[in-house]
C-alpha cells in the first residue's frame, strides 16, 4: 500500500529521503529574465502575468 505525506513532518522526512539520494527537493518557481518570467523546465520566456508555461505546460 502506498502512502502520501500528510503534513510538514512527513514531508520533511520524505524530502530528506530524496535529498539523501541526490534528488532536488526545493520548491521550483519561475526564474526572472529582465522583465519576463522564464520557465525553469524549458527556458521559455513569458509575460510577468503568466501562470503556466505555454511552451511545455509547466506550472509552479
Amino acid at each position: 500500500m502506498a502512502s502520501a505525506p500528510t503534513g510538514d513532518a512527513d514531508e520533511s522526512v520524505f524530502d530528506q529521503f530524496l535529498s539523501d539520494r541526490g534528488h532536488e527537493t526545493e520548491q521550483v518557481d519561475w526564474e526572472r529574465e529582465y522583465n519576463k518570467k522564464q520557465c525553469p523546465e524549458c527556458g521559455g520566456l513569458h509575460d510577468l502575468s503568466a501562470a503556466d508555461c505555454t511552451v511545455c505546460g509547466w506550472s509552479p
